[in-house]
């Protein structure tokens, strides 16, 4: 029987009678339905038909994936690796996978239509928005690692979707902020309405009928924002008055409940004012405050479980009769031997005991060039295998790890970092307390004069106290000036950078990806025998043509490629073109092939590759990381403010100490552990020195932790980005000078917010203790004093031009070495 003819792009059977076809990859192409055509048709439109090249040459059927991909996927058939995220139900088993690759609903489609069609698979459910996958199957009709492969085989990879619990409890926690914000502010604006309907200024032939409905309305509305919305406050509250500690939750809870209870007795009286528009008012602003502030907790919790994902899930382990056995890597001991593949990733800190290879550590050390590493030599897991197998003997893994002792250094220099919140709870508590003490005083004083009074006093008083405009007068300042930096390409993550950054004296870079374009491009090309320099560059770029090594990209793709080509780690490239043996790489490494001389190197700045042949040398290609064209800028801004500056970074080699100098950058020094950097930082902090970081690599990822201001670059990796207070998103440096100016505006707008919301309370406490403010007044006025607040932060919107630094400080800083090399 004729096999039918699969469609090119889901692989399902295309149905005898079908028409629908179009050109992919210059061959005429079989589809099922006008569906995958049209998503064909938009692929190619798009310029993206290498992806069928790709899916062609990588997956083209399940029983074809490389043989190390096949190994990986029976893993999660084993009953223990299952365990910890199937679920079975009877006869089926459930999981939920997260799948890579998905760009639109099409898609979803194709995944959900391709599974339900196998055998054994009852339900397959995606979620667009998260790229989950639910999956419900017969898992003795068709083990795990099959399903996978069939994802692979239309050109998806799924993984076991196992959320870390203190990310997916913090996320749990947002949502639930969410919801009480949500309901906070729906019911507040209904709340709103009908109390301002029994205003005899609104509504002057009200009923008396309609006048208590409107009441008892407004009531119910505001059960749920006080029991619900308002819950959070309330246990805050009692906590902090049993551990015997003032907070904002104390004054916040005791005028929304005498509020509220001033409200019930109005409803059922129906003599005074209602003020469930003021309970809602307080609930809105509020909690608004603390769903912003929980998001950015829930951004740095999230950075450690990113860290971690530099291993990989498994690995091959030989045994005692040299066979290689994928294990997963949790099964990992000191001791073993385990084989790393070309391409693969080190899987625990270890020792080499056979082979020599090029390993790319930039994820550790911000390096982007692969370091040569051969028997005997230390790897680090999480690093990159770039060119030739090894085997490596494990020394550390776990909690040993050099990773691991990363993760460690992150969480005490995030628990060291000094937070602006905690000094203002602090300051704010005695404010508290005056107020307190200040209500309950002018209570029994009015208790003696005038009993009915008494009351509506000290609720006037604690209304118009609340701290409404002092909690707003910072946070709405700097949300102002971090969307105006956003607009400039300067994300600011953290609530305290732009005060912080008033109180910088000493600037650390990162060189490799911050002050450089973290990438080599060719710069220079010198001919040395009778072929001209395009001649020489298509020659090189054959040889280059197939390898992977940083290096290589900067040839760019050549139309031919070399054959035989044999890589040598640490020296360079040796092929054929054309008959003619080549080589490209050391000088010494391509001088061996003709036995000639050593050319001499055309300029001690950059690094240099020879191109030769048997009969001598070819040319020489100059290749540099380019410095970023701001650079300059940035760094003459710093010393304008009389800020030291410092080049911390990971290279080892002359262009760290080159870079300082062309950009005038009063110290460098290379080759830095992430250890060495954060001890640097902290001898520089005990010298009471306000340090701002500016990094990359997850190398950086304590300093830009423990600094006093950390800044990512945008191109940074997620973990770097995760752990600073601005990411700089543009890659423009000089969108940190403007940030520096802009700090200063927002310093001043925040002590005029400060000093407005100081007097405003400080007025109308004495005045409410009098008697001359009403509640209804004292709520209006705390209103509008938070809108004073809001429009003077507002004026911050408004992009900074260019603007001039300000001199340096009136006592010069010495210019004194800062961080000795020894560190």
């Amino acid at each position: 029987m004729t096999q039918p003819t699969p469609c090119y792009h889901c692989a399902l059977p295309v149905p005898n009678g079908s028409r629908f076809t179009t050109v992919v990859l210059d061959q005429p192409r079989a589809f099922c339905c006008p569906g995958c055509r049209a998503v064909a048709e938009s692929i190619v439109a798009g310029g993206l038909e290498h992806y069928y090249q790709h899916r062609s040459d990588s997956s083209a059927n399940p029983e074809t994936l490389p043989r190390q991909l096949q190994d990986e996927l029976a893993l999660f058939d084993r009953d223990d690796v299952q365990r910890n995220f199937v679920r079975h139900a009877g006869e089926l088993a459930e999981a939920t996978l997260l799948v890579e690759g998905i760009s639109c609903a099409a898609c979803g489609w194709l995944i959900e239509k391709h599974l339900r069609s196998l055998p054994g698979v009852s339900e397959a459910r995606l979620n667009l928005s998260n790229h989950r996958l639910l999956v419900s199957w017969s898992d003795a009709a068709l083990p795990l690692s099959t399903l996978l492969a069939e994802l692979r085989h239309i050109g998806y990879a799924a993984h076991p979707y196992q959320p870390d619990q203190a990310a997916e409890r913090l996320a749990q926690e947002n949502r639930s902020a969410l919801r009480r914000l949500g309901v906070a502010g729906l019911l507040w604006f209904q709340a709103m309405m009908a109390t301002m309907a029994t205003w005899p200024e609104f509504n002057i032939d009200l009923s008396p009928e309609l006048h208590a409905i409107l009441r008892w309305v407004a009531l119910f509305l505001t059960i749920p924002i006080v029991f619900y919305s308002c819950a959070p406050f309330f246990k805050g509250a009692a906590r902090d008055l049993r551990t015997r500690h003032l907070t904002m939750d104390v004054s916040v809870s005791l005028a929304i409940s005498l509020a509220f209870g001033a409200g019930i007795w109005t409803a059922i009286s129906g003599s005074g004012e209602l003020y469930f528009d003021t309970v809602g008012m307080f609930a809105l602003f509020l909690l608004t405050g603390r769903y912003l502030e929980r998001r950015a907790r829930e951004r740095t919790a999230a950075a450690t479980a990113q860290l971690v994902n530099l291993l990989p899930a498994s690995c091959l382990r030989l045994g005692v009769d040299g066979q290689a056995e994928r294990i997963l890597l949790g099964e990992l001991q000191p001791g073993d031997h385990v084989q790393v593949l070309p391409g693969a990733v080190i899987p625990a800190d270890g020792r080499i005991v056979d082979g020599r290879s090029s390993i790319d550590e930039s994820l550790l050390t911000g390096e982007y060039l692969p370091q040569p590493r051969r028997q005997g030599d230390p790897v680090t897991g999480g690093t990159l295998n770039v060119e030739s197998a090894l085997t490596v003997e494990v020394q550390a893994v776990g909690q040993d790890s050099r990773l691991s002792a990363i993760v460690r250094l992150l969480e005490r220099a995030q628990s060291e970092k000094p937070r602006l919140a905690e000094i203002a709870d602090r300051a704010s508590q005695w404010f508290l307390l005056f107020t307190l003490l200040a209500a309950v005083a002018i209570g029994l004083v009015w208790w003696q004069l005038d009993a009915g009074r008494a009351f509506w006093i000290v609720l006037a008083m604690l209304v118009a106290t609340c701290p409404c405009a002092l909690s707003l007068a910072t946070p709405t300042a700097l949300t102002a000036a971090t969307g105006t930096l956003h607009k400039l390409g300067l994300l600011v993550t953290r609530g305290h950078v732009l005060e912080g950054l008033n109180q910088i004296d000493t600037v650390i870079f990162d060189k490799t990806g911050t002050l450089t374009e973290g990438r080599l491009a060719l710069r220079s090309i010198r001919p040395l025998g009778p072929r001209d320099a395009d001649q020489c560059l298509a020659l090189a770029a054959a040889l280059e043509n197939q390898s992977e090594h940083p290096i290589a990209r900067a040839f760019g793709r050549a139309t031919r490629t070399a054959d035989a080509v044999n890589a040598v780690p640490g020296l360079g490239l040796e092929g054929e073109l054309d008959g003619q043996r080549l080589r490209i790489g050391q000088a010494t490494f391509v001088c061996a092939l003709s036995g000639a001389e050593v050319p001499g190197v055309p300029e001690p700045r950059g690094q240099w590759l020879l191109l030769g042949d048997r009969q001598g040398p070819l040319a020489w290609f100059g290749l540099d990381d380019r410095l970023r064209d701001t650079a300059a800028d940035l760094v003459s801004a710093c010393k304008a403010r009389g800020w030291q500056t410092l080049l911390l970074s990971g290279d080892s080699s002359p262009m760290v100490g080159e870079v300082a100098a062309q950009l005038g950058i009063d110290q460098a020094v290379g080759g830095l552990r992430p250890d060495d950097k954060l001890a640097c930082l902290k001898q520089l902090q005990a010298a009471g020195r306000k340090v701002l970081m500016l990094g990359d690599g997850v190398n950086d990822v304590p300093v830009l932790a423990a600094a006093d201001i950390s800044i990512a670059m945008g191109s940074a990796t997620d973990l770097a980005k995760t752990s600073a207070d601005a990411v700089l998103l543009s890659n423009n440096l000089h969108a940190l000078v403007q940030a520096f100016s802009l700090a200063r505006r927002t310093r001043r707008n925040i002590v005029e917010n400060l000093l407005w919301a100081t007097l405003y309370n400080g007025l109308m406490l004495p005045f409410a203790a009098l008697g001359w403010v009403t509640p209804a007044w004292a709520a209006v006025g705390m209103s509008l004093s938070s809108l004073i607040v809001v429009l003077n932060a507002l004026r911050l919107t408004r992009q900074p031009s260019a603007l001039t630094p300000p001199p340096p400080a009136s006592v010069a800083l010495g210019r004194k070495t800062l961080c000795p090399p020894s560190t």
